[in-house]
């Protein structure tokens, strides 16, 4: 998908692109974009549930002005893994660790939803910046929504190949998350020993590219 984000003062709102199935104990893949005062950097929010289960953000600033060209978001899911990509850059990879225990989306069918909505309790320093209604309306573009996949209990679609079933990065794409993990990932839940004072999700103990 394309983006274009809200410009100016776009503290409070959150633009989306995810995938999500329905009912109880459902999966979800989470793109969000947590707006922020003029001036600020956009936080980039990525979450994986599994089974109704979720706790797995990171969080990125991106390195560019988001509202002032349409990028491209991308999210690759496989039964290996999921890979976050932003203009083609992986940014996050979250590996399959069913052998540990660790619950992974790919039971259930997903569909994909956008959205943009007020969450001025959360999505802003913490909910510390409200959504300013002088400002409004808050308009985000979409566009090139494109997609290969295989449908629920159905074909899968080859047009243009099905090598995202196998999908996992090369050298490139491990140095290049590399450089992006380094320079701006804001928060790891895997590094968050004061949210889970018991200890992190035994996958962060096998954390790699």
């Amino acid at each position: 998908m394309q983006l274009k984000l809200v410009p100016g003062n776009s503290a409070g709102t959150v633009t989306t692109f995810f995938l999500s199935s329905q009912g109880e104990g459902h999966d979800e893949i989470d793109f969000e974009f947590l707006g922020n005062a003029s001036g600020q950097p956009y936080t980039v929010h990525t979450n994986v549930y599994a089974q109704g289960k979720g706790n797995k953000e990171q969080q990125f600033q991106l390195w560019f002005d988001p509202t002032a060209a349409f990028h491209t978001y991308s999210i690759v899911w496989n039964s290996q893994r999921i890979i976050f990509l932003v203009d083609n850059s992986p940014i996050r990879v979250f590996h399959n660790h069913e052998s540990i225990g660790i619950p992974f989306p790919k039971n259930q069918p997903m569909r994909v939803y956008c959205s943009l909505w007020n969450a001025d309790d959360w999505a802003t320093q913490g909910g510390r910046v409200k959504t300013d209604w002088t400002k409004a309306p808050f308009v985000a573009h979409y566009r090139n929504f494109n997609i290969n996949a295989c449908a629920a209990g159905g074909a899968c679609d080859s047009q243009s190949g099905n090598s995202w079933q196998t999908q996992e990065l090369d050298a490139n794409g491990r140095n290049r998350m590399r450089w992006v993990q380094q320079r701006h990932m804001v928060y790891n839940y895997c590094a968050d020993a004061q949210r889970f004072p018991q200890g992190t999700s035994n996958e962060c103990k096998r954390s790699r590219f």
